[in-house]
């Protein structure tokens, strides 16, 4: 591995012009197919395999059309105190303003509250019309949601209270946001800070950024939706600072080891090189992974997410050193630009700790928690315990506009129904009677609706609707309490508990949907997958760790100490999100339950990003144990040689994943805290403290292999010590030094 990273490196060093007009080209070609490409589809919430969506199927088979995808508004409309909505004056400004909105050319149609039964409240104070639109919310016209905006506002005028819910007028989803740019600004400053050469800083930027352009163009270009580019801008931005920043660190080493430009460029790529490859694939492995909970818009994700890494980590093989070779000496410190005896960040700690005897942080922070091992491991496991006690409160769901912030009309117009019809109207559950075996397909419908208005916890049941053959019938359940309450929770399994009974009478199927049984529905699948993605995607990464390096007992440690930086991110969540502690602090106006894709989706995350550490960190560790190093002084040598470097690559990671907290998508919002949290948690608590502490007090121990494993596992070198050997034992070849580009 090494051997041929070290070849690839000095072929891309060598043949820079043509490897950098090979990326251009790359990128155009992705830019081009992204533009001529058709708008992407939003991404629906299917879920194969469940009764929600087996209910969906059935409707859009035996309903034509009305599973449309068009976009919907709520108009709702509150009296002033003391009076009602039917009066004269408010039922002529009501009735109006229906008229008004009900004519745009997109416009399907609109409900006259009146005529409709159930629009208007049993106390009269309250009433509501739901427009339908022909198009989507993303293709609705701004003279179309003026019109809706506008009309409400005469309502206002008029003396009603008006607010408008439905995703008529969403907002369209963020691409980026200026939290992120300002996440962008700070990974620059640390890049700054660490290197001390502006033309080093930029580089890592420079590839990460043309790295998310290549993914983000390329998964346009295949029709994925606006939160899964945002996901990708996510990853590919963070990882692609990182990686390069550790193969030009190793660069900068290598040159102020006495090497040249061309030998140094390859050594970097072939000994930092091969952990980036390593640490990429832990990521690829758990995002990819993700496919497993057999959730479409997740798989998606994952999927774009690691193809988006894939990118990131080529480019580092590739790009990076062709960029170093027009580069040569404008990354170097610039003590060593000017021929000054002087390393780069590495070199100085060490020369520090050599003739100056004043150790460098990494080495005395190293020194400390290896000389009292045991008592750092307990205090650190007892913080992260603590943290996670708020992950045993955890409840899931999708929120909806009961989460969004009072300001906004939709949170307004929600509590303004749930005030007027009762907590369950916001939340009513979809029942569709399959009655295509039945005898009396109508009769075992009719049957249905009486049985459910009999259970305990429903307000209301519609009368039954059958469509055109009259084999299946449709209505709905209004529920007694909110859609987010427990009680409606357990009135969804009753109701499809007495789907049984209906069938052995009748021969007809009962479904439950709509968006509470949705909420349900995902909950219970990621539950049920949560097992074997974990052990898909730890096994595997395992397996890859202990290939890395050579030790069964190193990547259990990995994977353990994953676990407790998750608890504790998870933690972080709940309470900010669900309890909210310090909540207004990033924006979160409204609590309420953590996304139900979220405990997945963030453990698959995580899980990549925690292994980058752990196999930046642990290789250096190795490195210097195999060259004679006790194991003890290893860890101290490891951590003089990377934890400068790691910590700059946290800082970096968490400040891009702290942008996105800036932006209004709550479940975007929950990801870069979740992600920020973690990574915080897993560099600085689990890597820099607990994988010091387990390997000083494992000892030997840590590294061996039983004989039988041993000559199974192959050797793929990531130290380059074969490497270092070879290069070694080579006859020397007085190579001029490539000119400065």
């Amino acid at each position: 591995m090494a051997t041929f990273l070290y070849r690839l490196g000095h072929f891309s060093f060598r043949k820079r012009r043509l490897v950098a007009l090979l990326w251009v080209v790359v990128l155009a070609a992705c830019v081009f197919a992204a533009a001529k490409a058709p708008a992407a589809e939003e991404d629906g919430f299917s879920m194969p395999g469940t009764e929600s969506q087996q209910a969906f199927d059935l409707l859009d088979e035996r309903f034509p059309g009305a599973g449309s995808n068009g976009a919907e508004a709520r108009i709702v409309f509150v009296a002033p105190d003391g009076q009602k909505v039917t009066s004269g004056a408010n039922k002529a400004a009501v009735e109006k303003i229906v008229t008004e909105v009900g004519g745009g050319s997109q416009v399907k149609g609109a409900i006259d509250p009146f005529t409709t039964p159930g629009a208007v409240s049993k106390d009269g104070t309250t009433a509501y019309s739901t427009v339908s639109y022909k198009e989507k919310s993303t293709d609705l016209t701004d003279a179309t949601k003026d019109t809706l905006k506008n009309t409400v506002q005469d309502g206002r005028g008029a003396g009603l209270t008006v607010d408008v819910g439905g995703s008529a007028l969403e907002p369209a989803p963020e691409l980026g946001g200026t939290t992120e740019i300002i996440g962008i600004a700070a990974a620059a400053v640390v890049l700054i800070i660490t290197f001390g050469s502006l033309a080093a800083a930029g580089l890592p930027l420079l590839t990460a950024i043309i790295g998310i352009a290549v993914g983000i163009a390329a998964i346009i270009a295949i029709g994925f939706s606006t939160t899964t580019t945002t996901l990708a801008l996510m990853l590919g931005l963070a990882v692609g600072i990182d990686y390069a920043l550790f193969i030009v660190s190793r660069y900068r080493s290598e040159r102020a080891g006495g090497l040249s430009a061309e030998d140094a460029a390859g050594r970097a790529v072939g000994t930092a090189g091969s952990a980036v490859v390593f640490a990429g694939l832990t990521v690829i492995i758990a995002l990819a992974g993700l496919s497993v909970v057999g959730i479409p818009q997740l798989t998606k994700m994952g999927l774009a997410g690691a193809g988006t890494v894939l990118i990131a980590v080529v480019i580092a093989l590739t790009l990076l050193p062709a960029l170093l070779g027009f580069l040569q000496q404008a990354v170097l410190p610039r003590g060593q630009r000017k021929g000054k005896e002087r390393g780069d960040t590495e070199s100085t700690e060490q020369e520090r700790d050599n003739k100056t005897g004043k150790p460098s942080m990494g080495t005395r922070w190293a020194s400390f928690v290896t000389r009292r091992p045991l008592a750092v491991l307990i205090f650190s496991v007892l913080g992260l315990g603590v943290m996670a006690i708020p992950t045993f409160s955890l409840e899931l769901g999708i929120p909806g506009e009961e989460s969004q912030p009072t300001s906004t009309t939709q949170r307004r117009a929600y509590d303004a129904l749930a005030d007027g019809f009762g907590p369950g109207f916001n939340g009513p559950l979809t029942i569709v009677v399959d009655a295509k075996k039945a005898t009396d397909p109508k009769g075992a419908a009719q049957q249905a609706a009486a049985a459910l208005a009999k259970t305990e916890g429903v307000v209301s049941v519609s009368p039954p609707m059958s469509n055109k053959s009259g084999d299946t019938a449709l209505f709905s359940v209004v529920p007694a309490t909110a859609p987010t309450a427990s009680e409606t929770n357990d009135l969804v399994h009753t109701l499809r508990g007495e789907a049984a009974g209906l069938t052995s009478e009748t021969g007809a199927t009962m479904l439950v949907t709509g968006t509470t049984a949705v909420n349900i529905d995902v909950s219970q699948k990621v539950t049920d997958s949560l097992l074997p993605y974990l052990a898909v995607v730890v096994g595997l990464a395992v397996l890859l760790l202990m290939v890395v390096f050579r030790s069964v007992l190193v990547p259990l440690k990995a994977a353990l100490g994953f676990l407790f930086s998750v608890g504790a991110s998870f933690g972080v969540i709940v309470a900010v999100f669900q309890w909210g502690w310090l909540a207004g602090l990033i924006g979160v106006e409204q609590t309420g339950p953590v996304m139900s894709l979220m405990p997945i989706f963030l453990i698959g995350v995580v899980f990549g990003l925690a292994m980058d550490y752990e196999v930046f960190l642990v290789t250096r560790i190795r490195e210097a144990y195999i060259h004679g190093a006790g194991p003890r002084q290893a860890v101290v040598t490891g951590f003089r040689h990377s934890a400068r470097v790691v910590v700059a690559a946290a800082v970096i990671m968490i400040a891009v994943f702290g942008g996105f907290i800036g932006m209004s998508e709550s479940f975007i919002k929950m990801i870069g805290l979740g992600l920020a949290s973690a990574v915080f948690l897993d560099a600085f608590v689990v890597r820099m403290t607990l994988v010091p502490t387990v390997l000083a007090l494992l000892g030997d121990r840590a590294w061996k292999l039983p004989r039988w494993l041993d000559r199974i596992v192959p050797d793929v070198d990531i130290e380059g010590e074969k490497l270092v050997r070879t290069l070694e034992t080579a006859p020397e070849v007085n190579t001029p030094e490539p000119t400065r580009v």
